[in-house]
């Protein structure tokens, strides 16, 4: 699996799972599927009410696959309930028991909520005590996240917003990239809006390689060092996920990619 370093030394799978409404024993068995399969980023959150079974995937990979706990790459987030610098600090160890683990590899900030800074100051304290490798936001756009740069200590590793074909958000990352923050891409495929999966320059350009639109669209991504984290419960189609890095991009394939962005949020969040 390729890695990006993030702005504090710590390496992160640059593909991985999201498992937002992965639920119940049906949701675990999905991640554990994905974690058979090679995958060691998991991307939660508190918001989607399934730390617990993250949890259990986990340690249920452990007895039957051998995998260590060290061996993965765990994303949660803070939300609101946990809107004071306080309520963070509880919202921390909620993540940490639910996860049973001593540690996490990546958390975030769900929102740009009015009181994120307080909620930062907690994880930046978490993070000088090494219970956090790395810190971050979430879904903040770009004057949301150089007024936040302005005011917090430590600056966020990761944002993670909303990117895919439609909106590829390629100001807001060359903004990050002056600060050393990487973006982390939710729902990659649109949540198949836009009828992504059959799209016809996708599919041209998958033809030449002998890949899906699907994987086409995560390559353009990851070729542009962003962090993917695709969701999926079905087994064939999280092989097809991860089985993106023996191909690449041309620029003429990028170029008619690009053309795709209509730089809008299909999830009205910006």
């Amino acid at each position: 699996m390729d890695e990006v370093t993030l702005n504090n030394g710590v390496k992160m799978p640059i593909l991985g799972l999201g498992i937002y409404q992965l639920l119940g024993i049906k949701g675990r068995e999905a991640i554990e599927e994905a974690i058979n399969l090679g995958y060691t980023l998991i991307d939660t959150a508190q918001m989607y009410n399934n730390e617990h079974i993250l949890a259990d995937a986990i340690k249920s990979s452990k007895e039957n696959l051998g995998i260590k706990r060290e061996d993965l790459f765990i994303t949660t987030k803070l939300f609101s309930p946990s809107r004071s610098y306080k309520l963070a600090k509880e919202g921390i160890k909620e993540s940490l028991n639910n996860l049973r683990t001593d540690y996490i590899d990546l958390m975030l900030i769900h929102e740009p909520y009015r009181e994120a800074l307080d909620m930062y100051r907690a994880l930046e304290e978490a993070y000088n005590e090494g219970i956090i490798r790395s810190i971050g936001i979430s879904n903040f756009n770009i004057d949301e996240y150089l007024s936040f740069m302005d005011k917090c200590d430590i600056i966020p590793s990761v944002n993670q917003v909303e990117t895919h074909i439609f909106h590829q958000q390629k100001e807001l990352q060359e903004v990050m990239k002056e600060h050393g923050t990487v973006m982390n891409a939710w729902s990659p495929f649109a949540a198949g809006k836009n009828n992504i999966f059959q799209n016809e320059v996708l599919l041209s350009i998958g033809t030449k390689y002998g890949k899906t639109a699907a994987q086409v669209s995560l390559r353009y991504f990851v070729e542009r060092g962003i962090v993917v984290i695709p969701k999926s419960s079905n087994k064939e189609r999280l092989k097809e996920n991860i089985d993106i890095f023996d191909f690449k991009l041309s620029d003429e394939d990028i170029f008619r990619i690009e053309k795709l962005d209509t730089k809008k949020s299909l999830f009205g969040w910006y």
